[in-house]
């Protein structure tokens, strides 16, 4: 929304039309930052979700199997983790316009990463429970064992770091914004509102708003975070039965 009627030239301080102010290009820095929020949440939530789903995948391949599978994986790993990333966005955006589906794509390839370790971990300890060989000795697949027994008793700790995947997924996005390796030119965005900040210095509050919605917005994630990992505890769930 541009304030074609200003009383000063933009960016303009906050007043009782513009709450937080305007940005340079007139813009009302309370719209800039609300639609930045959906943005920006959409963005994290669908790269937590893929991330999730690819990386609990090969974790839990690498944990069930083992040996050379457990191997050979860990090494790709090692390998595509060494990529630098932020040379990549560089060289691609002289070569194409960045979009949110684009950047989405590209953050998934190393996004996934973040996840296996954890699921990888639960895997390889569970895999020798009893209950996992009572599976095998019924005649249960692999696949069936993994996904409806092991799986279940590694949530827990996936729940617990998917927080912090998704405030990095959050992150990263504002970085690349205020880089200009981020969303296209004009897009609502909290990384978009640091950079103006930062070439405005005379004008605090676009600097000082961004931080403060990005610092409140993540913290708030990583709360409603908690409180689902928190839901999905069996130890908290029956430990609260019990004392009812």
């Amino acid at each position: 929304t541009v304030n074609y009627d200003l009383k000063q030239p933009a960016p303009s301080p906050p007043d009782a039309e513009n709450w937080l102010g305007t940005d340079d290009q007139a813009r009302d820095v309370v719209a800039r930052v609300l639609y930045g929020y959906r943005i920006s949440v959409l963005f994290g939530l669908l790269l937590t979700l893929f991330s999730a789903a690819v990386g609990i995948a090969a974790g839990a391949v690498q944990g069930y199997f083992g040996g050379w599978v457990d191997l050979l994986f860990q090494r790709f790993i090692e390998i595509w983790q060494g990529l630098p990333l932020l040379y990549l966005l560089i060289i691609l955006a002289s070569v194409v316009e960045p979009n949110f589906w684009w950047l989405l794509g590209l953050l998934l390839l190393f996004r996934w990463m973040g996840l296996v370790g954890v699921v990888r971990a639960e895997f390889l300890r569970a895999r020798n429970f009893d209950f996992v060989k009572a599976a095998r000795a019924l005649g249960q697949g692999d696949r069936r064992i993994m996904w409806r027994h092991v799986l279940p008793n590694a949530m827990v700790s996936t729940l617990t770091f998917l927080p912090f995947v998704l405030t990095g997924s959050v992150a990263v996005l504002t970085s690349l914004d205020f880089l200009g390796f981020g969303l296209p030119p004009g897009s609502p965005s909290l990384g978009e509102l640091l950079n103006q900040g930062k070439r405005n210095l005379q004008a605090p509050w676009l600097g000082f708003t961004a931080f403060l919605a990005l610092a409140v917005m993540l913290s708030l994630l990583v709360f409603i975070g908690e409180a689902v990992r928190d839901a999905f505890d069996p130890r908290k769930t029956y430990a609260g039965e019990d004392g009812a």
